[in-house]
């Protein structure tokens, strides 16, 4: 394939992530926690598979660059409120979280190149979808360690959030 493919492609599984947001909430608040999970596990894996096509072409298109981010925070946010809604997540927690998103989605919003991400923004993205992934485990068997070891990588993932904000704001 060649790179300019690659890149369209990336481009086109970035999008269809963020479609993916509206159908997940609206999964979550009917209580199909099974298609709700689903759809967040093929949002993170599509993020993987757009990252590794837009590298394997060289580098993505500056508009990839700059729609992956939201992308993520449309995916991560959905759940995260409605974990909030639901009492599984403290509200204080994910107000943090939302808040940091939108400083650095306007910080990046004023880079040339879409602002890309560091390594600790990639990997609070990672631990965060795990989390998440485990925290709406929808299945009987295991559901309740599952669900309790999401919670502890929550945390995790919130200080990676607060740290890579800070490395993010330090090059401004």
């Amino acid at each position: 394939m060649s790179a300019r493919w690659n890149r369209r492609l990336a481009d086109g599984l970035t999008v269809g992530r963020a479609v993916i947001g509206l159908p997940l909430i609206l999964a979550l608040i009917a209580n199909q926690t099974l298609l709700a999970w689903c759809l967040l596990l093929i949002g993170g894996l599509s993020d993987a598979a757009d990252g590794w096509l837009a590298r394997r072409a060289g580098g993505g298109s500056v508009w990839g660059a700059r729609l992956d981010p939201l992308t993520d925070k449309i995916l991560i946010s959905a759940p995260l409120l409605w974990l909030g809604a639901t009492g599984s997540l403290p509200l204080w927690a994910i107000w943090l979280l939302l808040a940091r998103e939108l400083l650095i989605s306007g910080w990046r919003a004023g880079q040339g190149s879409g602002g890309p991400a560091s390594w600790g923004g990639k990997a609070k993205t990672i631990l965060q979808f795990v989390a998440l992934l485990l925290l709406l485990w929808p299945f009987p068997l295991g559901a309740g360690p599952l669900q309790g070891l999401g919670w502890l990588l929550f945390w995790p993932s919130l200080l990676l959030a607060l740290s890579s904000a800070w490395g993010y704001l330090r090059q401004a």
